[in-house]
């Protein structure tokens, strides 16, 4: 199946089709990664780095969730999720051999074949880092079609870093630089203390001819565009992942609407020259 774009829906926009639980993965007391299969041995839909799929827990109900596996990779589809309400919660209760429906893939993508050839940053706060991680696989999987690379992920604790282990082998073993921060620090810590944004300055990069491509709180990703347009990046190279409200994926119930944008059709990945001024009032 082609990956689904915000012009047409595939068959599985409106019914949700049959996987399994191939395998989970405790990231953190309250996140798992899943590893979903068709449930009749067929392929895994493929998708674009940045696309989202609805989960549907029968008699519970579906949320929106990023694909945050390697898109390069047969296998299933990988998703980390967040126990936040009734239905992720129940998400991350699932075991392996259990039943979920997937809808989707949904969603514009990150525009990754647009940062060929330029310098890319890559920022990311708390789980913001799920949904760029396939962007990550696409840069190391494809390194020479990319100039600098820089990545930022912030925590709010050295125990709440998502990808421990994998983000170390991105500092140790890549032609990337990495640099990770975060808000509270244990006596053990050695790094960064602070908000990721205090890092920016830290990147080499040609800024008229830099990408970015941020993921996280909407408070940080404001302040990280505010902060990356002084420094040259024009906001229409900038680009954020929205996943507020979103509830059917195809901009029929209208939960997701910000200001003339459906996040889920348009997005959830836009530019910060449409999104700014958006962001900076308070009640929307």
């Amino acid at each position: 199946m082609a990956p689904n774009n915000r012009h047409g829906h595939s068959p599985s926009s409106w019914v949700p089709v049959s996987y399994t639980v191939s395998a989970t993965q405790e990231e953190l007391p309250d996140v798992v990664t899943l590893t979903l299969v068709p449930s009749d041995g067929g392929p895994a839909l493929s998708y674009l780095p940045g696309q989202f799929t609805m989960l549907y827990v029968f008699g519970v109900g579906e949320v929106p969730i990023s694909i945050s596996g390697d898109p390069s990779l047969e296998g299933g589809l990988v998703q980390t999720i967040r126990a936040v309400g009734a239905v992720s919660r129940a998400l991350t209760k699932l075991k392996e051999g259990d039943t979920v429906g997937v809808r989707g893939p949904f969603g514009a993508p990150w525009p990754v074949n647009e940062a060929h050839g330029h310098d890319l940053l890559i920022v990311a706060g708390g789980l913001g880092l799920a949904p760029v991680r396939p962007v990550i696989y696409e840069v190391l999987n494809n390194r020479r079609d990319f100039g600098d690379v820089t990545i930022f992920y912030g925590a709010r604790s050295p125990s709440e870093l998502l990808f421990a282990e994998e983000v170390e082998r991105w500092v140790k073993g890549w032609d990337i630089k990495v640099f990770v921060s975060v808000d509270r620090a244990t006596p053990k810590w050695r790094g960064h203390v602070g908000v990721v944004t205090r890092l920016l300055n830290k990147a080499a990069f040609e800024a008229p001819q830099t990408l970015a491509f941020v993921c996280g709180p909407e408070i940080m990703m404001r302040v990280t565009s505010d902060e990356l347009v002084p420094m040259g990046i024009p906001p229409d190279q900038i680009f954020l992942s929205m996943e507020r409200n979103m509830k059917c994926a195809i901009g029929h119930c209208g939960h997701c609407q910000l200001g003339p944008f459906f996040v889920c059709k348009d997005g959830p990945v836009l530019p910060a020259s449409k999104l700014s001024d958006w962001l900076k009032i308070r009640e929307v």
